[in-house]
């Protein structure tokens, strides 16, 4: 992510504020992808675009051996400190432009990674897949989440086929993302070896349903995210 994609400022303030409790970032996406990772007891876990650490937390609360946050906003970093504080050796953080190689990082260090709708914001995916099967061990697993395809067709307009840049008023700011089909998510992934396992639209847990009763009914009529499980061969 380069700077002007990072969440910077009060942008990044109110991101990691939002996400905490939030119907869209807690209840409908890491529900999702925390039930995608499944048993992490013992894992190490690379979180690629940690953002203000919600979830190297919740990881590490059920399990994680290690998690490794990277991310390119100082102030969401800031954030995931202190939501860290205390973990100790269970976490490193990184301030890293997802654009550039992870070449701070060994071969085959990780049992999972997790990228949390971060994906549509890199433009260097190919390498950036690259990267993460070397990081991976031999049958490790990766997760992604990004923004529905159709969501953003619906939203935005046009030719769903395009893969234009798009923004998002977010808070006081500005969210920028490459917008792409079906077809091109997934096969970018499959493209670079990885094996899919499981692909979810997901919608809003109950708890969504106390924060947000609209964007808990709208996640219930139409598909905004898509999850997916895979894993390295």
């Amino acid at each position: 992510m380069r700077a002007e994609t990072a969440y910077h400022g009060d942008m990044g303030e109110h991101f990691a504020a939002q996400a905490t409790d939030s119907a869209y970032n807690a209840h409908t996406d890491r529900a999702a992808m925390l039930r995608l990772a499944g048993d992490v007891r013992g894992r190490r876990v690379l979180d690629l675009g940690c953002g203000a650490g919600h979830y190297a937390a919740e990881l590490l609360a059920r399990g994680a051996e290690r998690v490794t946050g990277v991310e390119g906003s100082e102030t969401l970093l800031a954030a995931a400190r202190t939501r860290l504080a205390g973990s100790g050796d269970g976490t490193a953080l990184h301030h890293h432009d997802l654009e550039e190689p992870l070449s701070f990082l060994d071969d085959h260090a990780f049992d999972l990674a997790v990228l949390a709708l971060v994906y549509h914001h890199v433009e260097a995916r190919g390498q950036l897949l690259a990267e993460i099967c070397r990081v991976l061990r031999p049958g490790g697993t990766l997760l992604v989440s990004t923004t529905h395809p159709t969501s953003d067709w619906t939203y935005f307009g046009g030719s769903y086929f395009s893969g234009d840049r798009v923004e998002l008023p977010f808070g006081s700011g500005v969210l920028r993302y490459r917008r792409m089909t079906l077809e091109t998510f997934l096969g970018e992934l499959l493209g670079a070896g990885f094996v899919l396992e499981e692909l979810v639209e997901p919608r809003a847990t109950e708890e969504a349903r106390r924060v947000d009763p609209r964007r808990y009914d709208k996640t219930h009529t139409q598909p905004l995210f898509l999850a997916v499980r895979l894993h390295r061969p």
